[in-house]
């Protein structure tokens, strides 16, 4: 049974930035499904499209794996053993509660857990990368540099799943989304006084872009085909093929 998340529900006296600590990482899983709408469907999904792109001797990438979850969705539903899964992220103590998942997991397939910044991941003989809610969290200057380095380790006919929280550009509309997605929480048990915390530490460290900004830099490193194949609020997944 996941442990509910009931972090944040008491009153902070200082807020800081956002951290992905043992906190969160014991309330990941909780977390993410109450505050994430469609997350479920996005992991589904990327276990489905490895079915069809991960090919022979090849890698898969999971950069910003944090407990796994897109990892194990490709294990579940690829037919191919002889490929390895490069699972990245920069928490330590995510990369610890991940090695945990995955040692309970019988996997079929080699799997390497990395701790590290995945801007210092080379990117090889790549058949499949999955950017799940990651880019988020890179400084947008450093956002291209990652797609070309992406673009350039994946094979031909590689997929990028890239999954991200997403702002729009008619101020109307993304006041109604946000509202939208505040009253999701809302209905998902979480306080007031949660979301405004939480909002308070990732404003720091989390920064948003359109669907437009996302498919303009897809393009500008090199992808061929780029287009959205998930939206829920202002949630969404974009594929980039090579």
């Amino acid at each position: 049974m996941r442990k509910r998340d009931t972090l944040y529900s008491t009153p902070i006296s200082k807020i800081g930035d956002w951290i992905f600590d043992d906190k969160i990482a014991k309330v990941f899983p909780d977390m993410i499904q109450r505050s994430v709408p469609g997350y479920s469907n996005i992991i589904s999904m990327i276990g489905i499209l490895a079915r069809d792109f991960v090919k022979s001797k090849s890698n898969i990438y999971d950069l910003g794996c944090s407990l796994g979850s897109a990892t194990l969705s490709v294990c579940c539903n690829t037919t191919i053993t002889d490929c390895t899964i490069i699972a990245v992220d920069n928490s330590a103590d995510m990369i610890k509660e991940c090695r945990r998942y995955v040692n309970n997991f019988n996997a079929k397939l080699k799997i390497v857990i990395i701790e590290s910044d995945i801007l210092d991941i080379k990117i090889e003989n790549a058949s499949m990368v999955i950017l799940n809610f990651t880019l988020q969290f890179l400084k947008p200057s450093k956002r291209l540099k990652l797609m070309q380095n992406i673009w350039k380790g994946l094979n031909p006919c590689g997929i990028l799943v890239l999954s991200e929280k997403i702002n729009f550009e008619d101020n109307k509309i993304n006041k109604l989304i946000s509202n939208m997605h505040y009253n999701f929480k809302i209905a998902n048990d979480y306080s007031v006084l949660q979301i405004r915390q939480k909002n308070k530490m990732l404003k720091n460290v989390m920064s948003v872009d359109s669907i437009k900004t996302h498919k303009n830099r897809l393009i500008k490193a090199g992808f061929a085909h780029v287009d959205v194949w998930f939206q829920c609020f202002n949630f969404g997944s974009l594929v980039a093929l090579k």
